[in-house]
């Protein structure tokens, strides 16, 4: 007898649908107990599960990274101009004291030796300070702006006073021993490294 209710509580909503209502069918769907109300759901919307967005390419960078490597790129072309001024200037002097070498190697005492300084001393000044403050001076306007310029008083005052005028003086008069013309070295060596 159960199973004979049973039977009809199932074919009462069969029967609502076959009716000539479309109300009462819907009515009788609605009141009727849903399989899986998940099912349902998916079937009647036709849902799909979630894509994510594709991973950004490598190619264009952002402008952050274009800014970045602009940034790097300018540091990169100071330091090597930085680098390409130095190296010049280390091998300038390295050019200037070697002839330096040359001309104390060479041989040449007094007069000659004089002059031949006094000429590398006139070019150094001549290549890094204005050719109008430089080209005409001679005797103690030169060895003022010697001294001036670095040789801290050792121009006029000092062992590099022969340079004025030794160039034009008798070979004795010129050094009374040795060690003027050792000190003479020293202070031209002095000027030579803090002018080129």
């Amino acid at each position: 007898m159960a199973r004979e209710g049973s039977d009809v509580a199932t074919a009462a909503p069969a029967q609502a649908a076959q009716s000539a209502d479309p109300g009462e069918a819907m009515q009788a769907q609605v009141a009727a107990p849903a399989a899986n109300p998940a099912e349902q759901l998916g079937a009647s919307l036709d849902l799909r599960d979630i894509h994510l967005p594709a991973e950004p390419g490598f190619w264009p960078p952002a402008p952050g990274w274009w800014l970045l490597f602009a940034l790097l790129l300018a540091v990169m072309l100071w330091l090597g101009r930085l680098g390409w001024t130095q190296y010049r200037g280390w091998r300038r002097r390295q050019h200037i004291l070697a002839e330096l070498d040359r001309l104390e190697g060479s041989g040449l005492r007094g007069p000659a030796l004089v002059a031949a300084l006094s000429a590398l001393l006139k070019r150094v000044a001549l290549s890094r300070y204005p050719r109008t403050e430089v080209a005409a001076l001679t005797g103690e306007a030169w060895l003022t702006f010697l001294d001036r310029s670095g040789g801290d008083g050792r121009f006029t005052g000092g062992p590099g006073r022969v340079l004025a005028e030794g160039a034009y003086a008798p070979p004795a008069e010129v050094f009374s021993k040795e060690a003027d013309t050792q000190a003479l070295r020293v202070v031209v060596r002095d000027w030579l490294r803090r002018n080129s």
